[in-house]
């Protein structure tokens, strides 16, 4: 070649020097351009064809070498709708053709681009910077699965989302052992319960179809209390309920003028000469006890052990209720502030109803099971209450078993004989570890009408031991979970990116619906893609069709940053500027050889 193919070999180089400087400088310009993928330069020697003993270190030329599978930094961003890919994959994209009356017409082709700072524009498309619109599968509501395969322009409308009508209800509960209901009395076995005879007749609320239990009789049970004798020794029948310092009267006298109330009726205690309702003071608590029986009837008939303790027993005509003007020798009798023995059973058949007169009487004996707001099927909002009472505890001995009804509000306001609360019509039974035995997943209320609006048949799930019986010191229900499913209508106000690459609506209801699945193409050749303007690519021969299923995931809320590192980008400018002028010093040394050849003609 001599030295005219030096010289030409030089005019290469610089040719290469320049290439590898655009591309320098176009890094460099793009280094806070969204998601950019820089060019490096490859340079490769061109050899010509020589013999074995005269080979040459030949020209150079240059070509792009792109970084299209180097991933640059993702960063955190305050718009819902950005997002970057972390690992491979590119957006699925296109840009329109043309616009026909303001609206974009496509032209069909899919482009791929990492920069992910779309936003909605006023016709409702996911739009990048660059003007590419994004492409996903819509996601079909009812199942929530995607909607097909084939990626589409997204377009998101301002519509409104169905109502939709509650249906099935999530509930998770611990029921109290033992219930604080305002009736209960720890002194007072069973006091704790749903006592069916306290309801209007004809109205028992238990399960629909109990058959009616006989009345009990029911004890109550004072302390054991001495007496004012000396030394001091447990009451007994023969004890006084008036006497002197020293003599065989209880701690606490009654005087003359105190009264005693046994089941409504008023004695009164006089000092001597007692008739009809009156007792002497110097009366002993044996006559007491014989007055009680008569108006219980009962047997066994209340009676005092030998430690001075007083047992009373109700009977079954009615419940036991004495209360006195002198509290402090009521107590020295056994009992702080009364004494209660309420009896056992009674009702009538179980109607599963409480009426609006028992409504007061129910909230006595029950306690408060949480609340949910449910949905009938135009979307109107219904507050839906639940109450839990105790019907039967095991505590009671052989025969009894944990057992509870569930009940849901009817009518607030209900009066009369119109239904209050409603019972679901199973009764939820507990063994001893407070698991349900037998389980109940769930149960139906059919025809559920509260507050004058109908909710259809919505199912209440309590899944596998949703609802336990342990002991709770609170005494009520702990409420772990009470969710339910329906939604009034609502109209779309903003769209976000999930964690799991799905575009969220989010409406104005407060329901987040997952609208459509984006699209994330990867590439067998991922840098043979061919660049166009926006950081946008096409695919080539080279690079392979798109292939959609497996890439990196979507990051929400973040974009991807230029992979160009400056310092890297400055350095390869200095080395180029050296090789440049190296190849320009070539060429002047070639010039002066030729002056030196044409200096020898002369």
């Amino acid at each position: 070649m001599g030295i005219f193919g030096a010289l030409t070999t030089a005019v290469g180089g610089l040719r290469a020097g320049s290439y590898a400087l655009e591309n320098i400088s176009g890094n460099i310009a793009n280094s806070q351009t969204t998601a950019f993928k820089r060019i490096d330069t490859s340079f490769l020697d061109l050899v010509p064809q020589t013999a074995l003993t005269a080979q040459l270190a030949g020209g150079v030329t240059a070509q792009s070498r792109s970084t299209n599978s180097v991933q640059g930094d993702v960063q955190a961003a305050s718009v819902a709708t950005f997002m970057a890919i972390n690992g491979n994959g590119f957006f699925a994209v296109q840009k329109p053709g043309a616009f026909t009356d303001g609206s974009p017409v496509f032209d069909g082709v899919d482009r791929y681009t990492r920069r992910g700072d779309f936003q909605l524009n006023k016709d409702g498309y996911l739009v990048n910077g660059a003007g590419y619109y994004l492409e996903g599968v819509p996601i079909d509501p009812t199942t929530g699965n995607p909607a097909g395969s084939s990626p589409e322009v997204l377009r998101f409308k301002n519509d409104f989302l169905p109502a939709q009508q509650t249906t099935k209800i999530d509930y998770r509960a611990n029921l109290a052992a033992y219930p604080l209901t305002t009736q209960h009395d720890t002194s007072v076995p069973g006091s704790e319960l749903l006592r069916p005879g306290s309801f209007s007749s004809g109205h028992n609320p238990v399960v629909l179809g109990t058959p009616a239990a006989p009345y009990t009789d029911a004890a109550v049970t004072g302390t054991a209390q001495s007496n004012k004798a000396t030394p001091s020794v447990a009451n007994s029948a023969s004890t006084a309920l008036s006497g002197a310092a020293g003599t065989n009267s209880i701690s606490s006298n009654f005087v003359a003028g105190d009264t005693i109330t046994i089941n409504g009726t008023v004695y009164t205690f006089v000092a001597s000469g007692a008739t009809g309702n009156q007792f002497n003071v110097t009366d002993t608590i044996g006559t007491l006890l014989t007055t009680i029986n008569g108006i219980t009837n009962s047997s066994p008939a209340s009676s005092i052990a030998a430690n001075g303790a007083i047992t009373l027993h109700s009977g079954t005509n009615a419940d036991l209720l004495i209360q006195s003007s002198n509290t402090t020798a009521l107590q020295a009798l056994g009992f702080t502030g009364s004494a209660v023995a309420n009896r056992g059973g009674g009702g009538t058949v179980g109607t599963g109803q409480v009426i609006g007169n028992d409504a007061t009487t129910f909230r006595d004996e029950s306690i408060a099971g949480g609340s949910v707001t449910a949905y009938d099927v135009s979307g109107a909002p219904v507050n839906l209450q639940f109450r839990w009472a105790k019907t039967d505890s095991a505590s009671l001995g052989a025969g009894h078993t944990d057992n509870w009804n569930l009940f849901y509000q009817v009518d607030p306001n209900a009066t009369g004989t119109n239904v209050a609360w409603q019972n679901v019509n199973i009764n939820f039974t507990f063994g001893a570890n407070g698991q349900m035995s037998p389980a109940i997943a769930s149960v139906t209320l059919n025809n559920a009408v509260v507050n004058g609006v109908s909710l259809g048949n919505p199912v209440i799930n309590f899944g596998t031991g949703g609802v336990t019986q342990f002991a709770d010191s609170n005494g009520n229900v702990q409420v772990n979970q009470i969710q339910q499913d329906g939604f009034p209508a609502g109209q779309l106000q903003s769209v976000s990116v999930s964690t799991n690459g799905r575009i969220v609506g989010n409406y104005t209801n407060g329901r987040n619906i997952d609208l459509a699945e984006i699209s994330v193409a990867t590439f067998n050749g991922t840098n043979f893609l061919k660049r166009i303007d926006g950081g946008a690519f096409e695919a080539t021969d080279e690079s392979g069709a798109a292939l959609f299923g497996k890439s990196g995931t979507i990051v929400g809320s973040s974009l991807e940053s230029s992979n160009t590192d400056i310092a890297d980008e400055f350095t390869k400018l200095i080395v180029t500027q050296q090789a440049y002028s190296a190849n320009t010093k070539v060429i002047t040394t070639t010039n002066s050889m030729v002056q030196d050849l044409l200096n020898v003609v002369r």
